[in-house]
Parts: structure tokens; C-alpha cells; sequence
């Protein structure tokens, strides 16, 4: 079997009928159109949601296995809440599905589907999949966007800079790196909530090496707003494009339970809205992603719950 694309299946996006109430007493199952062959520039809508069903990235990370199923169980958490303004504008794209270990080709089956999105006109929502989602939807932006300057925003508890001999969720921003080093770019990455117990210290090392800009999880909860809006008011600024990545352990453990590494600490979801929604009215963000959504691991569909409500409000406040 080989890594393909795949049409999202009937029974995903379903909920509960409201429509006899009012004709404005929409649910998003109703509102989202979907495609059966990939072709953005027939989607709907301008925002292409896409999954990556992939566990080749964490299994090589020693991490636990079940994020491929992370697309299905989000959609469907999405499927039943409420449609506002912008949600008109999601187009279910389908999904990347990855076969076995053969993550390399997963990855390059990503970056190919993003980078065609905006020659037509789309931006990219990625349900993932492990944090090797990134290097697939990162290099694919590059890609589009060849003469401009992309700030990748990664709100996570980890740096994901390890050192490797093979891609696996702990390597796509080094990747990245290397990347933009091929194509003759600066390496912008900005990870905000990254735990000082949770990265060793070579990986900080890693972090100064390539002049990345952390702000640590604790200093994230002890930072006044104004702290926090300046910081993020210079990185709009000073890009032409952002690409917002969201590892879901950033929350913490009793938010955010159906992960591979649940945090002990984390990051407050009204803190991450905060900052997600800055990214979103900046006029300027190009693509965004979850990852790491294990449903395997999920409390009563809590954690389902909590990333389905973040995708929801990318999608709202998106302009």
C-alpha cells in the first residue's frame, strides 16, 4: 500500500438538524463542503482543511502511537458546532493518508497538496498527525511563497529540533531549517510554550545555534498581555506571511489529555486563544495545523472537545 490521498468518508461530518428552527441555525456539517477528487481550485471555499493520518513520525520519535486517527475523531468533534462567519469558507480537502513507515513520501504527498493550494487562491488548516506534519506543511508554504519572508509560530511544549539520521516528530523545525538554508531564506521559528523540563539541553543549544525565539511556558503564564502583544506585534511585522503550528500538548494535561506527551505544566487554552487569534486578524497568516490529537487517549471526548473549539476559532477570526 502507498501513502495516498483519500476522500473523507460520508459518515464523518454529521450532526444534529437545527435547520426547521431557522435558516440561520446551521451546524458546521452543513456548511462545509467536501470534495471528492483534490483539485483546490474547485473547493468552495478559500480555507482547504486537510488531514495528514500519519503515526510513522511519532513511532520513530518512541512517542505513542494513534494520531492517524486524529483527522477523523476532529472532523467529527467539528461536525456539530454551530457555523458563523468564516466557517462558510472551510472546503474539506481530504486527507493525505500515510502508509506504514514510509514517512519521507507522506511528507513530500503533503508539502505537494499545500504548495497547490495557494496557486489557486487557498490557504491551508491541517489536522494532524503527529508533529512531523510540519515539515510537510512548512516546506510546502516555502515552496509557494519562494521570495517572501515566512515567520513559522509553533505553540508547543517542545523545541522538535532534535538530531537524527531519519524524520520523525521530534525533527521538523531542524528540517525546516535546513530547508530554508537550500533555498537561500532566513529560518524565522518562534516557539512559544516551550517547557524548560520537557527539552534537554542540547536542544536549547540547537535552539541558540539557529537564533530561534522561545518563550517558555512559565514565562507565557507569568507575562502581562502587553508583554505577550508586543512580542507578537513584531513578528507580524516584520514578515511577509505566517504559518501557525499547534501541538495540542501545549495545553496542559487536564485540558488536553489525548496526546502522545501530555504537559505537567502547559499553556492555558485562554492564553492560546489569545495568541492564536492575534495570528488570525493579522491579515497575514497563510496556513495553520493541530497536531498530535490522540483519540486514544482522549476522557469522554474532552480533548476532541478542546481541539475541535480551536480549529472552529481559527476558522472564524481567520482574515
Amino acid at each position: 500500500m502507498s501513502t495516498r490521498w483519500q476522500p473523507v468518508a460520508d459518515d464523518v461530518w454529521q450532526g444534529r438538524d437545527d435547520s426547521a428552527e431557522s435558516p440561520q441555525a446551521l451546524r458546521l456539517f452543513q456548511t462545509v463542503a467536501r470534495a471528492e477528487v483534490f483539485a483546490p481550485e474547485r473547493l468552495a471555499g478559500d480555507i482547504a482543511l486537510l488531514g495528514f493520518a500519519c503515526d510513522a513520525g511519532v513511532l520513530r520519535n518512541k512517542g505513542r502511537p494513534g494520531a492517524a486517527a486524529g483527522p477523523e475523531a476532529l472532523r467529527r468533534a467539528l461536525a456539530n458546532m454551530a457555523s458563523h462567519d468564516g466557517h462558510d469558507r472551510l472546503a474539506d480537502a481530504g486527507n493525505i493518508v500515510a502508509a506504514g513507515d514510509n514517512l519521507e513520501a507522506a511528507q513530500q504527498a503533503l508539502r505537494d497538496a499545500v504548495s497547490a493550494c495557494p496557486r489557486a487562491g487557498r490557504r491551508t488548516l491541517v489536522l494532524g498527525g503527529g508533529h512531523e506534519t510540519a515539515f510537510g506543511h512548512g516546506a510546502g508554504v516555502l515552496d509557494a511563497f519562494p521570495g517572501e519572508r515566512l515567520a513559522i509560530v509553533n505553540l508547543d511544549a517542545h523545541l522538535d529540533l532534535r538530531r537524527a539520521e531519519r524524520a520523525s516528530s521530534g525533527t521538523p523545525f531542524r528540517q525546516l531549517a535546513q530547508l530554508c538554508g537550500q533555498q537561500g531564506r532566513g529560518f524565522s521559528y518562534h516557539c512559544y510554550g516551550a517547557s524548560r523540563a520537557a527539552n534537554t539541553a542540547a536542544l536549547w543549544q540547537e535552539a541558540a545555534r539557529l537564533k530561534v525565539t522561545v518563550i517558555e511556558d512559565l514565562a507565557l503564564l507569568g507575562s502581562d498581555d502587553g508583554a505577550l502583544s508586543s512580542a507578537l506585534a513584531k513578528v507580524i511585522a516584520d514578515h511577509d506571511r505566517l504559518y501557525l503550528t499547534l501541538d495540542l500538548d501545549v495545553l496542559p494535561a487536564w485540558e488536553m489529555p489525548a496526546v502522545s506527551a501530555p504537559a505537567a505544566l502547559g499553556v492555558p487554552l485562554g492564553k492560546i486563544l489569545q495568541i492564536v487569534t492575534t495570528l488570525c486578524q493579522s491579515g497575514k497568516l497563510q496556513a495553520a495545523d493541530l497536531v498530535e490529537f490522540n483519540p486514544q487517549y482522549d476522557r469522554d471526548g474532552q480533548g476532541a472537545r478542546t481541539a475541535a473549539r480551536l480549529a472552529w476559532h481559527i476558522a472564524h477570526c481567520w482574515k
